[in-house]
């Protein structure tokens, strides 16, 4: 599977097309979490790409808003990416904007997990430690029912997810708070790095 981009030069197209502080630590955040799942599915050899990935998959987000997933192949294809990260980016949009289906076992991880690593980033700053390290799935389950809490968080695109992995949603709570425990510590160093903590 092939990229077409240095990690370096992903997250300069990044940050070309995302200044908000939130939308870079989501990013790096979603980077992560795919490295992570990668590992853990027995994919280690695509790592980086599942990373990158991750790390573009809302380029389009913070200046087109209303055409997620609708104007990121055009600014995906300026910088020559390759056409498999462009499908991975714009397969999280799936039913909401566009109708690429995830085909890939990578794609549907994002899928599922995107909007959940928000609702898990919402849920831990609420914490004195403010960390998943001590963050469980029964603080998660009770976060996730309440309608009220992170409402931006689409429940019903988490549970399509995991119906998308065939998993139920205690493992997939359970594997994404892993996965964001894994990366938590080098995200906040790399936003300090860039100056944006």
């Amino acid at each position: 599977m092939d990229t077409n981009i240095t990690r370096e030069n992903a997250l300069a197209l990044l940050r070309k097309h995302n200044k908000e502080p939130f939308h870079i630590y989501h990013g790096l955040t979603v980077e992560g979490v795919m490295k992570w799942f990668a590992e853990e599915l027995g994919y280690a050899e695509d790592k980086e790409f599942w990373g990158i990935v991750g790390l573009l998959h809302d380029i389009d987000f913070e200046e087109y808003p209303d055409e997620h997933c609708i104007k990121a192949p055009e600014l995906l294809r300026e910088a020559s990416v390759s056409e498999e990260v462009i499908h991975g980016v714009c397969s999280h949009g799936y039913n909401l904007t566009v109708d690429i289906k995830p085909e890939h076992e990578m794609e549907k991880v994002l899928y599922a997990t995107d909007e959940l690593t928000g609702l898990i980033g919402a849920a831990i700053k609420m914490r004195p430690s403010q960390s998943t390290s001590d963050f469980e799935v029964k603080s998660l389950k009770k976060k996730y029912k309440d309608k009220k809490f992170a409402a931006g968080c689409s429940r019903d695109v988490i549970q399509f997810g995991a119906e998308l992995l065939g998993w139920d949603l205690n493992k997939l709570f359970e594997q994404t708070i892993l996965a964001m425990r894994s990366c938590e510590d080098s995200v906040k160093a790399e936003m300090q790095r860039l100056g944006l903590e």
